[in-house]
């Protein structure tokens, strides 16, 4: 079959995060040719320039695609899938991917899948078939799977949800979720060398703090309100905040989290952009998950840190006995935060897996026969 060229497509801090260890395997791999596309955030000074962390962690990056234009709207997120799509065009061309790797339901996404598709480049998809119900990613992930050839999901459910929106079981494999490979493999700084390297101190009770955009909402803030004002009444708590996404509404939140921080900055901080290792590494020192971030989903569990899941950006989702959902109302996010905290979660008790998912990706690539992939057929359920 000869060296395959892999294309992999990052465009958030987040998502290399999850990529880390199969772009690692794909790296060091004899019959596989490992290609790198940075996009989005990953080219924003706005989001921290984190393309220059993935080189610095010795990836060549092939390409860069500008896409993400400085707006707050819905109609910049459409624009800056526009810009995507031509970017995309021009990259697959130059570089001839025999396949291209997206992840999850990022708009960015949106835009190498529907350059690749005219192009009959084959798609693998990572993290289809989930549900995300409070946000335009629903729509977004469903999107890709159609367009996808290959598909590794990270659950049970999520393998049958792909097949019955008429993917072909011969195409879908449940390999887990990757970003708990990184939990397994990383080397994590301790709680000293942690606040050494970010110069933030912990206290004996910390919070982690990450509120992304619902998407569907008129405000495109969402609950935000309601969620700092329950944490003001968490006295001798550090509370550390992670900056919101590039969906609509995510600058706005940003603005409103940093002026927050800015008169609390004795228990408060507020980061553009920590990594992977930082992240995590934080995530085993801190009490406490609080927002709609998906890592309280699938990353936390595994350390055994509580997850108080706000609103329904991530209604649907598989979620461990550690996640406790609550409404955006302040007083049910104080209680929720206070049952969380003396809840006893057990050890890796994640529904997506044991940390191995890039060596199962690596191995059905192995097996896979490029050349059949294109030729995709609708499978029809047989229904009682």
């Amino acid at each position: 079959m000869g060296v395959k060229k892999i294309c992999v497509v990052t465009g958030t801090r987040a998502e290399y995060g999850l990529l880390y260890w199969l772009l690692d395997a794909l790296k060091s791999a004899e019959d596989f040719q490992l290609q790198l596309i940075t996009t989005g955030m990953h080219l924003s000074p706005e989001f921290g320039l984190t393309g220059h962390a993935i080189e610095a962690q010795g990836f060549v990056v092939d390409a860069k695609v500008e896409m993400l234009l400085s707006s707050d709207t819905g109609v910049g997120t459409a624009k800056s899938i526009g810009l995507g799509i031509v970017g995309f065009a021009d990259a697959f061309l130059r570089l001839r991917p025999d396949l291209v790797v997206v992840l999850g339901d990022r708009f960015e996404m949106l835009a190498p899948v529907q350059a690749a598709l005219p192009a009959q480049i084959p798609v693998a998809h990572i993290h289809g078939g989930e549900l995300s119900q409070g946000a335009i990613d629903d729509s977004i992930r469903h999107a890709i799977t159609k367009m996808s050839h290959l598909h590794f999901v990270a659950a049970e459910p999520y393998k049958r949800r792909v097949m019955q929106m008429g993917e072909e079981a011969s195409r879908v494999f449940n390999v887990g979720a990757p970003g708990l490979d990184h939990l397994v493999n990383g080397d994590f700084p301790d709680r000293e060398a942690w606040e050494m390297e970010t110069g933030f101190t912990l206290a004996q009770q910390n919070f982690l703090v990450t509120y992304h955009p619902p998407t569907i909402s008129e405000s495109g803030v969402g609950g935000l309100g309601s969620l700092l004002m329950a944490l003001e009444q968490f006295d001798n708590t550090r509370i550390i905040f992670t900056k919101a996404n590039a969906d609509a509404g995510g600058r706005k939140i940003n603005k409103i989290v940093a002026e927050f921080v800015s008169g609390r900055s004795d228990k408060c901080v507020l980061f553009d952009n920590l990594g992977s290792r930082l992240y995590l590494g934080l995530l085993r020192h801190v009490d406490l998950v609080v927002g709609n971030s998906s890592s309280g989903l699938i990353e936390a569990p595994f350390f055994a840190v509580p997850t108080v899941n706000i609103g329904h950006r991530q209604d649907g989702r598989l979620k461990a006995a550690s996640v406790f959902d609550c409404d955006e109302d302040v007083d049910m996010i104080v209680d929720t935060i206070k049952t969380a905290l003396q809840s006893k979660p057990a050890v890796n008790d994640s529904p997506y897996g044991q940390g191995n998912s890039a060596q199962k990706i690596l191995q059905i690539l192995r097996n896979t026969d490029f050349s059949t992939l294109i030729n995709k057929k609708f499978h029809d359920l047989e229904w009682a």
